[in-house]
């Protein structure tokens, strides 16, 4: 076998080292919906909290939300312009902003008031984004970065009043210790392979949910492209799954491009669903999940 250090190539190949068995008798056509923060989605594919996609189509990130409003799925936002934000909460997608570990924290907590105060039913933090490739922190679009302590993010949980999701967990400790802060989701994801050699999401994902033992929703990021990578997410104990380049092809149409990947994805979802023998999200049952080793 050859080896290589990149970690989305490495996510991919433990994706497709997952192998179902199935259960047909007794079986019939699913319902996905999911309840997350007090709302119901039709559902758990959410888009990823993705930024600066104004290259793809005119208004790319409105139509984004729009796409994901359209299929009745989670919007996540990530960098962005204060009206860029504000145009997409107004389209009534339910969105959650994802904000950078900036240097100031009092852009930390601006960016957050701002974000609820024009709509946002959530908040979180991508921590991963806080350290360079060079041993220094990192800069993103001019603006400096600083990774943030146990004390820093309690008070951005605190501080935010709405659902707070610690976007970047790709460990017991980290996990554990969102949950210690108060934080009231975490999202399994090595950011696009912002490391090499990161861990694959899906194989964290199994030690991650026996720690934080239901306490809170977990989600998962990267690399997920079809109903049966989601499937594999939640058989392995994700509550949802953030979509993000999979729907950027898509986007060239704009929004309507986005719903239809999303349904097109939730039906690929459904028959796995249905061929395992699960009638919900949460009859998704992790004993069918077996691993290649031929």
């Amino acid at each position: 076998m050859q080896y290589t250090n990149n970690s989305n190539s490495i996510t991919r190949d433990y994706f497709d080292s997952i192998l179902l068995e199935t259960r047909y008798i007794d079986s019939i056509l699913p319902k996905t919906e999911i309840q997350l923060y007090g709302k119901t989605f039709q559902t758990p594919i959410m888009t990823a909290a993705l930024s600066h996609l104004h290259d793809i189509c005119e208004n790319a990130m409105v139509e984004f939300a729009q796409g994901a409003k359209d299929a009745n799925a989670v919007n996540f936002i990530g960098m962005g312009e204060d009206q860029e934000l504000e145009n997409i909460l107004a389209v009534g997608a339910s969105t959650i902003k994802i904000i950078k570990p900036h240097f100031n924290n009092d852009e930390v907590f601006r960016k957050i008031e701002h974000a609820v105060s024009n709509g946002a039913f959530a908040v979180g933090m991508d921590i991963d984004h806080a350290f360079s490739n060079n041993g220094t922190y990192d800069v993103v679009c001019g603006l400096p970065m600083q990774a943030k302590s146990f004390a820093e993010l309690s008070q951005f949980i605190h501080y935010a009043k709405v659902p707070f999701i610690v976007k970047g967990v790709l460990s017991i400790q980290d996990a554990q210790k969102s949950v210690e802060a108060g934080a009231k989701g975490i999202i399994v994801s090595h950011h696009h392979g912002i490391m090499d050699y990161a861990i694959p999401p899906l194989m964290i994902l199994p030690d991650i949910v026996k720690a934080v033992d239901g306490q809170i929703p977990i989600f998962v990021d990267c690399g997920i492209q079809s109903g049966m990578d989601v499937f594999k997410a939640l058989a392995l104990g994700a509550d949802a799954v953030c979509v993000g380049r999979e729907l950027m092809g898509p986007l060239k149409n704009g929004s309507a491009g986005v719903t239809q990947r999303i349904t097109e994805m939730n039906l690929e979802l459904m028959s796995v669903m249905a061929r395992t023998g699960a009638k919900s999200i949460k009859d998704i049952d992790p004993s069918v999940i077996h691993y290649r080793n031929f």
